[in-house]
């Protein structure tokens, strides 16, 4: 054999028709043949070195093979995992997955709306921030499937856009509820602006209201690490002395935790801390952080499997909504 091994050498070497290694090693069709042939086309696939040319199958099937995971910050740990889910199912199925970092901006995502349209990829899992239902639409328009993962309750529509969902509104009165429990009466509240920040306030707001508590909210320009730091100095600074105080995510809660050090203030002792999402650091600063976990591997398993059930026609119609656990993580910042 010479040159790049190709589909046909495969089906010489396993006994097999080119059709049914097409549909093996492309995972297109519904397989109508034994695990055992399967595991002898890839073994054989494997042992000659053959590989799928991509460009190949783009213009023979007009599908790029490639899914795009769009997030608005690549450098907080929270999204790390969520993308590690969305591979986990995605090249299972041969897809190869693009991560687009949007930096939160409207423009950057108005811009990759734009590349997209362009035929890049058969579909978009999306953290979005700005763009809605109408501006997604173009996208449906030009046969890109689209899965979004929102950190507030959906209710579905009619168009095909399907969404992923962690209930944040009911988090952040669990734990500002679980603040209360803890004898806590003075619970204040950072957030960085955008992003899940409105529902997240909302949802420890309300909660301190059943109390008949006021809240006492801070929010700052960063959702991250010095928008805590300065918030919690700020909150310092404002002479309400708070008892605990709830970040709307770990790296401010992190942030917060340094202005009270700096502060002289041990952390529970003096002030509790409690963040959001549970990021690989939240369990190894010191004092472990309490938090709330979104299980973001699952969320994109989750939004992967949609996303290529769309792909495939398994799911065809209306959007779906799907609404995915969180759980409290207790700690020693508590």
């Amino acid at each position: 054999m010479r040159g790049r091994p190709t589909q046909k050498d495969v089906a010489e070497k396993a006994g097999v028709s080119q059709a049914t290694v097409s549909m093996v090693l492309n995972n297109t069709g519904t397989l109508t043949v034994s695990t055992e042939t399967v595991e002898r086309i890839r073994a054989v696939a494997k042992a000659i070195g053959y590989t799928p040319n991509r460009f190949a199958q783009a213009l023979k099937t007009r599908k790029t093979m490639t899914v795009a995971c769009i997030v608005p910050d690549i450098t907080n740990p929270f999204y790390p995992r969520l993308i590690r889910g969305v591979q986990n199912v995605a090249r299972a199925h041969n897809y190869d997955v693009l991560t687009v970092d949007t930096d939160s901006s409207e423009k950057r995502e108005q811009h990759f709306l734009s590349w997209a349209m362009q035929g890049r990829v058969d579909g978009v899992i999306g953290v979005f921030f700005h763009l809605r239902v109408p501006d997604l639409s173009a996208l449906l328009d030009t046969g890109i499937a689209v899965v979004r993962v929102e950190s507030s309750r959906k209710a579905g529509g009619a168009q095909p856009i399907d969404d992923i969902f962690i209930d944040s509104k009911a988090a952040s009165m669990a734990v500002t509820q679980r603040l209360w429990q803890a004898g806590h009466r003075r619970i204040a509240m950072v957030a960085g602006a955008g992003g899940p920040e409105r529902v997240r306030v909302e949802g420890y707001r309300e909660q301190l209201s059943a109390f008949g508590a006021d809240p006492y909210i801070i929010v700052d320009e960063a959702f991250n690490e010095v928008g805590g730091l300065r918030a919690g100095e700020r909150i310092l600074e404002s002479g309400f002395a708070p008892t605990a105080i709830f970040a709307a995510n770990d790296l401010m809660a992190i942030g917060v935790m340094r202005a009270l050090k700096a502060r002289g203030l041990d952390v529970p002792r003096d002030v509790a801390v409690f963040g959001f999402d549970d990021i690989p650091a939240a369990p190894l600063v010191s004092p472990p952080l309490s938090t709330v976990t979104q299980f973001q591997e699952n969320l994109g398993e989750k939004a992967a499997t949609i996303l290529l059930e769309r792909l495939t026609g398994e799911r065809e119609g209306a959007g779906s909504t799907h609404e995915m656990p969180f759980q409290l993580i207790e700690r020693a910042s508590v």
